[in-house]
């Protein structure tokens, strides 16, 4: 499984940016599929995930109403659509894989890891 995300950058207090990642190595159906992020100094942190097959999505309360994760599956790409953005949100967000098992937001129930790319909110 290779999962390449991108689609970082500098945004201002209140604005927004879509995050992708492009997923290749097998088929995902039974996947789940979700971003964590990590900010300077502090430990990873869960964010978003989707259910491939049912597109059932769960968010951590602190994006929860901002960020919508979506999935294509013809693109067998992932989306994070980042609204409302606050400096909090600076991190690096990664996205992440996991064939079947339980909704989790813990790091160590997703198998494998994108690079991750950089968010960056001004105040």
């Amino acid at each position: 499984v290779q999962l390449q995300a991108f689609g970082g950058g500098l945004v201002r207090t209140g604005g927004f940016l879509r995050l992708s990642c492009a997923a290749s190595g097998r088929t995902f159906t039974n996947y789940r599929m979700g971003w964590f992020r990590q900010a300077p100094g502090k430990e990873r942190e869960f964010v978003a995930a989707i259910r491939w097959s049912s597109g059932i999505t769960y968010y951590s309360d602190s994006v929860k109403g901002r960020f919508a994760i979506s999935r294509d599956n013809a693109k067998n790409t992932v989306y994070l659509q980042m609204n409302s953005l606050k400096p909090e949100d600076t991190a690096v967000y990664y996205c992440v894989a996991q064939p079947g098992g339980q909704d989790s937001v813990s790091v160590e129930m997703y198998r494998y890891w994108g690079q991750g790319t950089e968010v960056t909110v001004s105040s």
